[in-house]
């Protein structure tokens, strides 16, 4: 390969950046104010709708500065409505059920450690 060869192929495998919506603030904010969580922001198809996710979470469905945009975002139905339209207005077009698998208790829990016991003798 020549060297052109390799950098245009390093720029086409270059994941393009995605635009943040919600800042860091917010995304703090929606779980004191509306007790949501979101665990994909601005995120594609795919990403949304994996297995790997709780079963209680939300794909959103809005648009932002013309573009179809998605989050995936925990919390129930009514709070998850008020904080993307406080947040979007006019641009929230759905909220869906999730295709997560995970139970809901079980989402980011870490087994506790167990103490090596100390032998006597």
């Amino acid at each position: 390969m020549t060297e052109k060869t390799k950098e245009k192929t390093k720029l086409e495998n270059k994941p393009e950046k995605k635009e943040t919506i919600w800042t860091s603030e917010e995304m703090q904010n929606s779980k004191t104010l509306y007790g949501c969580e979101i665990l994909v922001e601005n995120g594609t198809t795919d990403q949304v709708t994996t297995k790997q996710f709780p079963s209680d979470a939300y794909i959103v469905e809005y648009t932002h500065k013309d573009k179809i945009c998605y989050d995936l975002t925990r919390g129930s139905k009514i709070t998850l409505f008020d904080m993307y339209w406080d947040k979007m207005k006019g641009n929230l077009k759905s909220i869906d059920y999730g295709n997560g698998s995970i139970k809901p208790n079980l989402w980011g829990y870490q087994s506790p450690t167990t103490k090596k016991k100390k032998r006597k003798g």
